[in-house]
């Protein structure tokens, strides 16, 4: 990755996408297979415990739809409903008052800031991510969630074009859609929107580029 992240003093925030039981658990509508949810979700959590104790702020974003109507006024997700597309039984998705909008455990913890209501597939859209983030005086994003080249591209290409700095954790993130959508999200992102590091390197990547952390006090390890 090379060099400074394009900022003169890097702030940055762990932004998780969808990490719930709606695609992550047994009861879930748009399901990962059971490895690759047990994978990022242990991959996350690891990685979230160790931001928190770098003093880095944690922010998640969970997908909500109050009617079926909201999903359907979507032309694709209506004309696919009901077939076997990774993303047929949208219909049935993480409506208000299902399981599937719960974090899986392990994901929030005390201190953590959750934003509702995410409708689409960019974060941004008809939420409060953007307040959220400013207010925390955040200007670099280390991504993190399901899917990837749906929610995890269109969250990250959006945050750069508001000139966040965006990072993609690369083993924190997952998609129904397979290893090659997977790794060619990924690559689009490295070429045009971001950076893609994993959870090893990640706070090296932003030491070097400036970045003092401030470990937080009961956290050390």
């Amino acid at each position: 990755m090379g060099g400074r992240l394009g900022v003169i003093q890097v702030k940055p925030a762990v932004v998780t996408i969808d990490l719930h039981r709606g695609h992550l658990d047994e009861i879930a509508t748009l399901p990962l297979g059971r490895a690759e949810s047990q994978r990022v979700v242990d991959a996350n959590i690891g990685f979230l415990d160790e931001a928190r104790r770098r003093g880095v702020p944690v922010v998640h974003v969970v997908t909500e739809y109050r009617t079926r109507e909201e999903i359907a006024s979507n032309p694709f997700w209506q004309a696919i409903a009901g077939t076997n597309a990774t993303r047929g039984n949208m219909m049935s998705h993480n409506l208000t008052g299902s399981l599937g909008t719960e974090l899986m455990p392990g994901i929030h913890t005390e201190g953590d800031l959750l934003v509702g209501g995410k409708r689409r597939y960019d974060c941004f859209n008809a939420t409060d991510l953007e307040f959220t983030l400013r207010n925390l005086g955040v200007n670099t994003l280390l991504v993190t969630g399901v899917n990837t080249n749906s929610c995890v591209l269109a969250t990250t290409i959006v945050a750069s074009t508001k000139d966040f700095g965006c990072i993609v954790v690369s083993d924190c993130v997952e998609t129904v859609d397979g290893s090659d959508l997977h790794e060619a999200a990924l690559a689009c992102i490295g070429r045009a929107f971001g950076w893609v590091s994993n959870s090893e390197d990640v706070f090296d990547v932003l030491k070097e580029a400036g970045w003092k952390q401030t470990e937080v006090e009961g956290r050390r390890s």
